[in-house]
């Protein structure tokens, strides 16, 4: 699996390269959108000749670029839609590949309603968080794709409006001026790259996906819990549970997730704002481009595969970032604590009354690490591979937690973040419910209490900001 970040992509590793490069359609070829030379318009079936670059070639060039960007807009749609990512693109490219769906009947609908409905009731007596779904939806391939593309957005913008700007942050300013009108299609041309990219991956998960948590992140509407009931079919064949017991299992799942993230307001934006911690850290090493650029024949910018040769060389690549890093670690940690309750709510709630809880929370364990949604879409997304090791032993912290201080703690612990246990806590969760068992009794198994030390202790911070006779209006602006 690749490790490179949302927007850069192996041509080699691409299904789409194997395609007919000679199909075209309203003026786009059928070559992939990820960062395939011959996708800018350099060289075309004349260019490769030996003339070398010839700066009065550089209108052709851009009258080019406008033509092959104008045809790639109306094939596709795009609608003169600018930004990091041309998400009308994604959005066709996903349903291209989503194909026809079979719609939703009133059986299956209800099926669905009933089984959450029966979940809930069971989930009552495994948590002290109230039901936060107010309603529970079948939802088909296309639907889920309706439903999450806001959320796909907050999450890909900010990695791609990094990676976009960087090309241009980076060169000299002579470089930029002489590029002119170029900059502006290179940031169109880049919107269709990381649409093409984001739309292919939302077509393959929109038919892989469960429910609409099914990757730990909230994807859809607040309060609006939503099973696909397609893939949790296919998911069911092989399995020695009947239909209906997974069907209670998914849907507990999905009930549980929206406890969560309805009654615990800042871990959405928690999840969110660290992706954008990442995006901030992308770095471009450009010494390295620059010795790329070294001795470069300028005739090469007119031949597609040698550009592609020199692209392929990974000094295009960004660089890994202690920040990065620090920022990868916060959210698989958090992840790794949502799935890890979750596991341990729903085996709680449904332990006695399925007797496949167990085996269907280990299959759904081995489908991530083989490589399942969450994972590859985190590894393209952000670089992040998700690690069953953590999601175990994060359940394993919930459930001695649940055994040793009890579901009132428990579920006290996601009062305020300051409360979670971090990366150590994880590798040695038994020392993190001892600190709990052992510490300060009287607060931590009164949540609302220590809560409020909390916020006490933060507004004494702020009241002596306020009160700095150092403060002066500088400091107020």
């Amino acid at each position: 699996m690749s490790d490179l970040p949302f927007g850069f992509s192996n041509a080699d590793d691409d299904p789409d390269r194997k395609k007919d490069a000679g199909r075209e359609e309203g003026g786009a070829s059928g070559q992939p959108f990820g960062f395939d030379p011959s996708a800018f318009g350099l060289g075309g079936s004349g260019g490769t000749g030996g003339g070398g670059f010839d700066p009065a070639a550089l209108g052709q060039m851009l009258t080019q670029f406008g033509q092959m960007l104008s045809g790639m807009g109306s094939a596709m749609g795009q609608g003169g839609q600018s930004g990091p990512v041309n998400y009308d693109v994604a959005k066709n490219l996903a349903r291209q590949q989503i194909g026809s769906v079979t719609p939703i009947t009133e059986s299956t609908a209800s099926a669905v309603t009933d089984a959450a409905r029966l979940a809930e009731l069971w989930l009552d007596g495994a948590t002290t968080l109230p039901a936060g779904a107010t309603r529970t939806l079948a939802w088909t391939p296309n639907d889920w794709l309706d439903g999450t593309l806001d959320t796909w957005k907050r999450l890909c913008d900010p990695v791609a409006q990094q990676v976009s700007g960087m090309w241009v942050q980076g060169l000299p300013e002579e470089a930029r001026s002489m590029l002119g009108p170029m900059t502006g299609m290179l940031t169109q041309m880049g919107g269709l790259t990381f649409g093409s990219q984001l739309g292919q991956a939302l077509g393959q998960l929109s038919k892989e996906v469960l429910t609409s948590t099914d990757i730990g992140l909230p994807l859809g509407p607040a309060g609006t819990a939503a099973l696909l009931p397609a893939a949790i079919e296919e998911f069911t064949e092989g399995l020695e549970q009947s239909h209906r017991e997974v069907l209670v299992f998914i849907a507990a799942r999905e009930a549980a997730y929206q406890r969560l993230y309805s009654h615990v307001p800042w871990l959405r934006q928690r999840l969110l704002s660290t992706v954008e911690d990442y995006a901030r850290g992308i770095r471009m090493d450009f010494s390295a481009i620059e010795e790329a650029a070294q001795g470069l024949d300028p005739s090469a910018l007119t031949d597609p595969s040698k550009i592609e040769q020199i692209l392929q060389q990974g000094a295009f690549e960004p660089q890994t970032t202690p920040e990065q890093k620090q920022a990868l670690e916060r959210l698989e940690t958090l992840l790794a604590l949502v799935e890890g309750w979750v596991e341990t709510v729903v085996s709680e709630a449904l332990g006695d009354r399925l007797p496949g809880v167990a085996a269907l929370s280990e299959t759904l364990r081995r489908r991530r690490a083989t490589g399942g949604p969450a994972e590859q879409t985190f590894a393209t997304l952000v670089g992040l591979e998700l690690r069953p090791r953590k999601v175990r032993e994060a359940a394993q912290l919930w459930r001695r937690l649940t055994t040793d201080t009890g579901i009132d703690a428990r579920d006290g612990v996601w009062s305020h973040p300051d409360l979670l246990p971090d990366s150590s806590d994880l590798d040695n969760p038994a020392a993190f419910v001892d600190r709990v068992v052992g510490g300060d009794a009287s607060t931590f198994h009164d949540p609302i209490a220590q809560l409020e030390q909390i916020e006490a202790r933060e507004r004494e911070e702020k009241n002596r900001e306020g009160d700095d006779p150092d403060a002066g209006p500088e400091a107020a602006d």
